[in-house]
């Protein structure tokens, strides 16, 4: 989107008339980045517009979020499961997981509407990295570690060779290139142990970073640029 008239941009998201939303402008009912906007002003991609407090996106806009998923939500668009992402995301227009992050697990999950996107991540999915800080219930061993690393029998298969690194007594962080159901809770029990706390940490070369649980943040530009080239590379 280049520049153009605030009232332009409600109506075209299908809000109100230009007429509408130059009244509620003028009642103060619209901000621009959190500052109360004025009648006539410019807007341009990546502003943030509210109209009494709700957030406004064209239906067209192309939507990337990195999202803190909490314990005990669901990845589904599925509305019959009261935990769901979507619902407890509150989005203003339809956006999707891309892929998923079991139930009892917390960390990165990207969201978008971006059908290309999708496909081609989940065409990648045993190809690209996700990284992931694990605490489970009793010390680690180096011989865990290694076995780890060499692959785990479960779910009628060996795990691919991966990288992990111990972080603390019961601690290790851990980059997959493979998408098993609840595979790393699964490798940990064949072996023994049993996972506490799960938390994915990066996805490709996008990055939790500080983002609160429950909260969520739009790609930047060159994440989204890195990302697509990514998804361009493995399809090749």
């Amino acid at each position: 989107m280049s520049r153009m008239r605030l009232n332009k941009f409600l109506s075209d998201a299908g809000y109100c008339s230009r007429r509408e939303a130059d009244r509620l402008t003028e009642a103060g009912q619209v901000t621009v980045n959190g500052q109360r906007a004025s009648v006539g002003m410019q807007i341009e991609e990546g502003d943030e517009v509210l109209v009494r407090g709700k957030r406004i996106v064209p239906e067209d806009q192309k939507v990337y979020l990195a999202f803190h998923k909490p314990r005990g939500i669901v990845c589904t668009a599925e509305k019959r499961e009261k935990n769901n992402i979507i619902d407890y995301i509150s989005y203003p227009i339809r956006i999707y997981p891309v892929g998923r992050l079991d139930k009892d697990s917390e960390g990165l999950i990207l969201l978008t509407n971006d059908g290309e996107i999708v496909n081609g991540i989940m065409r990648a999915r045993n190809g690209h990295e996700k990284e992931y800080e694990v605490e489970v219930d009793h010390p680690i061993t180096g011989d865990f570690l290694k076995k780890m690393a060499e692959g785990v029998p479960i779910l009628d298969t060996v795990t691919r060779p991966c990288r992990i690194r111990k972080t603390s007594r019961c601690g290790f962080s851990i980059v997959l290139t493979q998408g098993l159901n609840r595979q790393i809770r699964r490798m940990c029990e064949a072996l023994g142990y049993r996972v506490c706390t799960l938390r994915r940490v990066r996805i490709m070369n996008i990055t939790l970073g500080d983002l609160k649980v429950g909260t969520y943040r739009n790609l930047n530009q060159e994440e989204l640029a890195e990302l697509k080239w990514a998804i361009r590379g493995k399809e090749q």
